[in-house]
């Protein structure tokens, strides 16, 4: 299975973007999906998660700004982040879990894409 993303860059405070997340694998239609995070010195915060079946789940940090959806005719999961801040600043990695649930443990999934870089900066 590979995970692809895309659309990281650089961009103002209070600016958008949309990350994509390109996946190999023919069961994608069948899998959890999320969205997690690393910044410099922390760890991987789960941010948000997706169902085969369209239901999703976000933490505090994402909720408000942050929309997932997926496309399973593309096998492609999105993160759509409005109102970037400077705290948003990270690697954003998208995951795959081979079962339907999403859970918010970063260890439940299998597969990981390399990430791609956001920079919230003026």
């Amino acid at each position: 299975v590979q995970l692809v993303e895309s659309g990281g860059g650089l961009v103002q405070p209070g600016g958008s973007l949309r990350l994509s997340c390109a996946a190999s694998a023919k069961a994608f239609s069948h899998s959890a999906m999320s969205w997690a995070r690393q910044s410099p010195g922390k760890g991987l915060e789960w941010l948000s998660g997706i169902e085969p079946g369209g239901t999703t789940y976000s933490s505090h940090s994402a909720e408000g700004r942050f929309i997932i959806s997926r496309d399973n005719a593309k096998n492609t999961v999105y993160l759509q982040m409005s109102n970037l801040k400077p705290e948003d600043t990270a690697v954003y990695h998208c995951a795959l879990r081979r079962w339907e649930t999403v859970v918010t443990d970063p260890g439940a999934y299998e597969y990981w894409g390399q990430g791609t870089q956001v920079t919230v900066s003026s």
